[in-house]
């Protein structure tokens, strides 16, 4: 039998184990799609209390609509003008409907952040429009100063029915 004489100038030697560089690369990857997918849960959230504060809006809407049609008795027409009022303006109508509006009202600031109601009757077609607006900041940076997102950050809801 014959032995083989090995060179060891000829024996190449076999890498094992990871560089350096390799390591560096696969942290900065990983760190990387950790961010990522921490932004992506922070936003997920946010979008969430955004969505949650328009279903408050929704419910909001009924209320106020539900207890319209309770009030409207048979003097239909003269009782959705009492509803009528804007943003800033009390309902010139009934002692009913100002108490009325006066709790909705309430229960809007409660519920949502600088939240504010209005509501619009047209008596000929007895069509309602009720509008809820609030100020969503979840979705934008609340310490930013600019004049442009804090119009943006203002959501409104309107919900339109015939009485």
């Amino acid at each position: 039998m014959r032995q083989k004489n090995i060179n060891a100038e000829s024996h190449v030697n076999k890498q094992s184990g990871a560089t350096l560089i390799e390591v560096a690369v696969t942290v900065l990857i990983l760190a990387t799609s950790l961010l990522a997918m921490a932004t992506l849960q922070t936003r997920s959230l946010q979008f969430n209390q955004s969505a949650f504060m328009r279903s408050q809006a929704n419910i909001l809407a009924y209320d106020i609509m539900d207890r319209m049609r309770i009030n409207r008795g048979l003097d239909n027409e003269n009782r959705l003008a009492a509803y009528t009022a804007d943003y800033d303006d009390e309902p010139a109508g009934n002692a009913v409907a100002t108490a009325d509006v006066t709790a909705w009202r309430e229960a809007i600031e409660k519920q949502l952040p600088e939240g504010e109601g209005k509501i619009e009757c047209v008596q000929a077609t007895r069509i309602c429009t009720i509008s809820i607006r609030w100020k969503d900041s979840s979705l934008f940076d609340e310490n930013n100063d600019d004049e442009d997102l804090a119009a943006e950050a203002v959501s409104e809801f309107e919900f339109t029915s015939v009485i």
